[in-house]
Order: C-alpha cells, then sequence, then structure tokens
C-alpha cells in the first residue's frame, strides 16, 4: 500500500528559481526513508508542503486512506500555563474523548437505563478504549519520557520556560505518543543526547508505520532507513540501502556517468575533426566531401549526450598549528561548581597532555558546555582552579555563534577579526570556505546556524594554535559540511578537547573519553569503540531491579468469551500484518535493486506473488474478527 505519493511536485520562493522542480516519489507503507540533500535543497519545504502547511505551486500530493501524519519540526503553540506534563498527555485527546462517553453511559446504566443499545456502545467504547491503549497511558507516558530523558522535575516545569531543544524533545515524545501512522521526522537528533539518540533507533525499529527522516546523523541514517532518496537541484534520485549504501553507490554513479560523459566527448571531438577535415577538402575543390561533412554534423546533432556529472566543490583550509614544546596542556584541580541547589562537580582533577584527542560526553543538562566555558575562562569555578600550559594557545568554537556585529557582511567581520586585512584578502579568504559572489556581502545575522559556524571557523583556522576546543562542531552542518570539518581536524595535529554526540565524529577522533556524570567526569583512556564495548559489559553485569508487582485498576465489564478470544486473535493477526507488509516492502526493495538482472528479477516476483496472496489472506481474516469482536 502506498502511505505518501508525489507527483511533478514544484516550488519556488524567487522567480526564476525552483527549490523542488517536477519532484515524484512514492512511498510504500512501512518503508524506511532517509531524505537527504544539501542544506537548502528543498527538504524541509517538502515535509511542509506534505503536512499542508505550505501549498506547492504546481504538483500533487496523495497521503494514504486514512493514514494520521505527523511532523517533528516546528514546535507548536499550546495554551498559557500548559506544563510538559500536559503536552504530553495532550497526545490523549482521542481517549479522553472515550473515556468521557464511556462515564457518561455507565452513569445513565447507573441511573438505572436497561436500553441493550447502551450495554453494546459501552461494549464498543471500551474495546476500543482497550485498543489504544487506554489504560496504560501512565506506563507510556513514563517510558517515552525515560527514553528521551525528560525527567520527573522537567515534566512539572512550564513548556513555554523549556529551551528549543528541550521543547523539540517532548514535542518528539509526544508525536511518538499519538501513535501516528507516518512520521515525518526532520534533524531530530540536533538536540538529543547519546542516550536519548540511541532510543529513538530503537523505537523507529520496532515502529510499525512508514518513517520519512531528514538527518545529516550519519549513524543515525545507519541503523533506521533502508532507502534513500536524495533531492538535488530540485529533483530526486533513489538508493535502495541505508546511509553507507548510498555514499558508495552515488560516487559509483558518478565515476559511471563521468566515464560516459567523458567516452562521448571524446566521440564528439573525433566525429567535429572529421567534418572539420572534409569541409577543408570541400573548399579546396571535392564537392562531394562538402555532403558527407554536412551529415556528419548533423549526426552529432542528434547524438544522446549524457550530462556532466557535477561533484560539489570541497573546501580546502586547514588550521594553522602552533609549536608546542612541554607535558602539560590543561590541568584541572578539584574543580567544584554549582548552580543553586544544583551541584555539577565536585572535586574534578583531571590533566591533559599535548597531542591528545578527548570527547567529553554526558546527558543534555550535565554540565558539558559549563565545563567548556570555565576552560576558555567565561565563566569562574565555585572551588579548585583551571590552569592551561605556559605555550598553549587555545581557541574555541561555542554551540552558540555570536558576533561582535551582526549587522555587518562577512567581508566586514573578517577584516574587524584580522587588523590590516584587505577587503579582497578577506574575500579570498572566504572563499577558501565556499562563501562565494554575492553572498559574501550579506549580514552575518541572516545566515544559517551552519553557515555562522563555517564563518567562524573561517576566523579560528587563520590563527596559530595548539589547543582545539570544539562544542558540538557538527550541529546544524549538512553531511558535505561535516565531512569538510572532519578533514580539517585531520589535518590539524595539536590538542583537540570537543563536546558532540555524533557519533561518527566521536568514534574518528576521540582517544580518550571523559564521561560526565554524577557531579564528577569518569576517564576512559581508550576510543570510542573500546569504550562503548566497555560500557555494555558494565550493563550486562548489572543486575535488574526487581519490578513490583501492579494493582490491577477496576476495568469496565467485558464482552463474552467469544468476544475475547477474537480480539486476542485481532491482535495476533495485525501482529502477521505487520510482518507481512514489511516482507512485502524488503521483496519490492529487492526487486528495485534486481532491476537489470533478469533471472533474480523473475524469481522474487513469483516470491512477492506468493506473499501479496499470503497478505490478502490476512486481510480477509482481519476483518472476520473484527466484525466478531464487535458484535
Amino acid at each position: 500500500m502506498i502511505d505518501l505519493q508525489v507527483n511533478g511536485l514544484v516550488k519556488s520562493f524567487e522567480v526564476g528559481h525552483h527549490v523542488l522542480e517536477d519532484l515524484t516519489f512514492q512511498i510504500d507503507q512501512g518503508e524506511r526513508v532517509g531524505l537527504l540533500g544539501r542544506n537548502g535543497a528543498g527538504k524541509t519545504t517538502l515535509f511542509r508542503i506534505l503536512t499542508g502547511e505550505l501549498e506547492a505551486d504546481e504538483g500533487q500530493v496523495t497521503v494514504g486512506s486514512g493514514r494520521r501524519l505527523g511532523l517533528i519540526s516546528q514546535i507548536p503553540v499550546y495554551p498559557a500555563g500548559y506544563t510538559v506534563e500536559d503536552v504530553l498527555r495532550s497526545a490523549f485527546a482521542r481517549l479522553e474523548s472515550l473515556a468521557k462517553e464511556m462515564e457518561a453511559l455507565a452513569g445513565r446504566m447507573a441511573a438505572g437505563e436497561s436500553d441493550p443499545s447502551l450495554l453494546r456502545r459501552y461494549g464498543t467504547l471500551s474495546e476500543r478504549f482497550e485498543v489504544f491503549g487506554g489504560y496504560d497511558t501512565d506506563v507510556a507516558v513514563n517510558k517515552i519520557a525515560k527514553g528521551l530523558s525528560i525527567s520527573e522535575e522537567m515534566r512539572s516545569q512550564l513548556f513555554d520556560s523549556l529551551s528549543g531543544g528541550e521543547k523539540t524533545r517532548v514535542n518528539l515524545g509526544r508525536l511518538i505518543l499519538e501513535d501516528t501512522d507516518i512520521l515525518l521526522l526532520d534533524e531530530p537528533t540536533n538536540h538529543l543526547d547519546l542516550h536519548a539518540t540511541e532510543w529513538l533507533e530503537d523505537y523507529i525499529r520496532g515502529f510499525h508505520g512508514t518513517v520519512v527522516a531528514i538527518s545529516h546523523d550519519r549513524y543515525f541514517l545507519d541503523r533506521i532507513v533502508t532507502r534513500v532518496i536524495e533531492i538535488e537541484g530540485g529533483k530526486a534520485a533513489f538508493y535502495s540501502g541505508n546511509y553507507s549504501f548510498y555514499a558508495v553507490e552515488k560516487e559509483r554513479r558518478y565515476q559511471e556517468q563521468l566515464k560516459q560523459y567523458q567516452k562521448e566527448q571524446a566521440k564528439i571531438e573525433q566525429l567535429e575533426r572529421a567534418a572539420g577535415q572534409l569541409r577543408l577538402w570541400a573548399f579546396q575543390g571535392m564537392d562531394k566531401t562538402y555532403r558527407r561533412a554536412v551529415n556528419i554534423e548533423r549526426r552529432i546533432e542528434r547524438m544522446r549526450t549524457t550530462e556532466k556529472p557535477v561533484k560539489a566543490r570541497k573546501m580546502d583550509a586547514r588550521f594553522s598549528t602552533a609549536e608546542f614544546h612541554g607535558d602539560e596542556a590543561l590541568a584541572l584541580r578539584g574543580i567544584g561548581k554549582s548552580y543553586g541547589d544544583k551541584r555539577l562537580f565536585d572535586g574534578v582533577s583531571l590533566k591533559v597532555e599535548g597531542g591528545e584527542r578527548i570527547a567529553l560526553l554526558g546527558d543534555n543538562g550535565t554540565g558539558k558546555s559549563t565545563l567548556i566555558r570555565m576552560i576558555m575562562g567565561e565563566l569562574y569555578p565555585d572551588d579548585g582552579r583551571i590552569r592551561f600550559g605556559p605555550q598553549v594557545r587555545a581557541a574555541y568554537l561555542p554551540q552558540i555563534i555570536h558576533f561582535d556585529h551582526p549587522d555587518w557582511n562577512l567581508v566586514e567581520n573578517m577584516m574587524a577579526a584580522k587588523r590590516g586585512l584587505s577587503a579582497q584578502s578577506a574575500r579570498n579568504r572566504l572563499a577558501a570556505y565556499d562563501f562565494r559572489g554575492e553572498d559574501v556581502f550579506k549580514p552575518v545575522s541572516v545566515l544559517s546556524g551552519g553557515e555562522q559556524s563555517r564563518l567562524r571557523l573561517c576566523m579560528l583556522m587563520d590563527d596559530e594554535i595548539n589547543f582545539l576546543i570544539l562544542d558540538e562542531p557538527t550541529n546544524h552542518l549538512d553531511i558535505a559540511s561535516r565531512e569538510w570539518i572532519e578533514d580539517a581536524v585531520e589535518a590539524y595535529d595539536g590538542t583537540l578537547l570537543f563536546v558532540s554526540h555524533d557519533r561518527y565524529f566521536i568514534n574518528r577522533f576521540a582517544t580518550r573519553i571523559w564521561e560526565l556524570a554524577g557531579e564528577t567526569i569518569t576517564d576512559y583512556p581508550m576510543g570510542f569503540a573500546q569504550y562503548r564495548q566497555m560500557k555494555a559489559q558494565e550493563e550486562a553485569a548489572r543486575p535488574e531491579p526487581v519490578k513490583p508487582a501492579k494493582e490491577k485498576g477496576e476495568r469496565p465489564a467485558r464482552g463474552n468469551r467469544a468476544q475475547q478470544n477474537a480480539r486476542r486473535q485481532l491482535t495476533i493477526c495485525e501482529r502477521d500484518i505487520a510482518k507481512a507488509e514489511a516482507d512485502l516492502a524488503a521483496l519490492d526493495a529487492g526487486m528495485e535493486a534486481a532491476a537489470c538482472d533478469y533471472e533474480k528479477l523473475t524469481e522474487l516476483t513469483q516470491t512477492r506473488e506468493t506473499a501479496q496472496a499470503a497478505l490478502d489472506a490476512l486481510y480477509e481474516k482481519w476483518e472476520q474478527l473484527s466484525e466478531l469482536a464487535e458484535s
């Protein structure tokens, strides 16, 4: 079954420039799709069109009949005074409506009304209430809140008082609790810590509906998506696999198209030389060669030529590294820090040697950015002291970028940061960071978060440094920009301390892990993969807590034994249908991948026909059980 179908979609915000141009694709029920493309390619615009927030200039969007679609992108506005708990429980509006009607019917029956239709209606509502999880709302809310690191304290806070990242987390929890059929996720991991990101991945893998995710988190894409749609130049390209498959296949297609293009150009060049020679001979009196020259030129015009493939220009810039002599680059001695009653650090003592690459990990709110700001002298510890080595020259890229002159353009900001720098030199340096043409005359205040990070890095890389501190350096960056900064960090040979939730970045660079939890920092002198393995072993060795017996609450009267059995069979049938639909989707993906292999495609087609017949039988069984359960 098709969940989403897009045909000939066109959208532009400027005359003559289409963000989306003749975009066409379909997404089947149960698929896990990653929507990729550079920043500004039109991914979020597409999501807004799918949800009806924007209208397309041309084309059509069709959502499967009866399918409910939910988007995590913009934060909805809730009534004043709504707490986080209220927002999470707003997901159960449908259940609350059922509960109110059941309560009213129960009151009428208690008052003596004996109409059989009341009892039948009550039984139907009771069944729906149970199927939709009405008796387990508390369990569901607690599970989601724990998975997304929404503490009991946060649940009692006013929603409007939360940060942007916290609001995104709560809204993601509300969307999951709504049990939406089609999840549209726009950068869902941007404001999640490692624990919450891994929980979300596990949730999506067990989710029975359809998922379409915009993400630049390569680990996340590898773990959840089975198909990639890339938007490039307003059109869609399709890849039947996860991100790793996409990266390899995209390069293979580029090389194949480039070879074809070069082969065709060589042939055209050969024909043009031949036509030129024939025309020359015709000019010298050999009249018959003129017609042959014309025929060759017509042949050139009729040739179907391959478009020249274009690869995004890679930024080629490197940190200027200052020499470092000595052993100790940074020392923390007995550090303590509190905010009111909340104690972040207590007696933290650590030493950093020159050339080390340290990842500072921890859940959101544990104080990672606070520690970085204390190291940079922006905050002062309550206890202890922090000291750099005598020859250390540090540079810092904060999570939230600020510029002294936000209304100035890029060239003016570069010249202000580097005294004596000419306008032309500033433009040359900006060009190395992919700021070209009229873009350099934009005020920095209108730049996106990723562009501001890039500009700040442009300023940092001109300084000779030997201690680099990065706070979430890949946030808001698309994959191409992330790869560029990774190449720059790879070439940098000084000391590195960074905060990140990007597991690809951590795994590539960390040679030492600082884990911040419980007012202290635990030092792991190892890489990320070994650290994860050690944490998994610790988790496996930890005894499971004894679960207290649940108290069974009073439930409304149920139907007869046959109805109860039908309901149980209905649940089993629904699981079988979900599995059969997933198998069918996998077969479709296999057929798409084997499009050029006739024998394999024939075999898969026969298997799909058998699977479809089995699924149709399950649908019929579901309808029979449904009627029996409701009778």
